[in-house]
């Protein structure tokens, strides 16, 4: 059942890995609809109809670097699961994959409230003086991220030792 898991979420993560550029490259083509998902999304006090088509795209490429981490961190994760559902369990390879994993997950995590800082500068760009904005958004999702990417360091680290028990098993038998 394992191995089926980890097959799962090694599809799932290779799913993800050719929707997001397609998502990127939709975006980048539709600016219009980057700047209606966003002034949907954001919650911003700012003149949504001062935002130029250069402030859109100034936002398509801090949210690409933003989702960059994320993106390297799932190819990663696919790497330690395609492993996995080999059979592969004690790798210190799937425990290298999993400690990027895990420090990408925790640099989203911390990153997160600089994006959203960034966006909030861009698209207030255009006001007059004194009503240019800089928000800052720390919330439990933040948390979550950079958590669960201690997690996964410590289960990476886990994975070492549970490798150099097998090792030295294996010389006993």
């Amino acid at each position: 059942m394992t191995r089926i898991l980890a097959s799962l979420v090694s599809w799932v993560a290779t799913a993800w890995l050719l929707l997001v550029p397609a998502g990127a490259l939709y975006y980048l083509v539709n600016i219009d609809s980057l700047g209606a998902l966003a002034s949907s999304n954001l919650a911003l006090p700012i003149q949504w109809f001062t935002v130029d088509r250069g402030q859109w795209y100034a936002l398509w490429g801090v949210t690409l670097l933003y989702l960059s981490l994320g993106y390297a961190g799932v190819w990663y994760l696919r790497q330690a699961f395609q492993s996995f559902a080999r059979g592969n369990w004690f790798d210190t390879q799937n425990s290298l994959y999993l400690r990027r994993f895990a420090t990408l997950l925790v640099l989203q995590g911390v990153a997160k409230p600089l994006h959203f800082g960034s966006a909030s500068v861009i698209l207030s760009m255009n006001h007059p003086p004194g009503e240019r904005l800089l928000s800052i958004s720390l919330g439990s999702n933040e948390a979550i991220l950079i958590i669960a990417g201690l997690v996964f360091w410590v289960l990476a680290d886990l994975l070492v030792e549970g490798t150099k028990a097998d090792a030295e098993n294996r010389q006993f038998v």
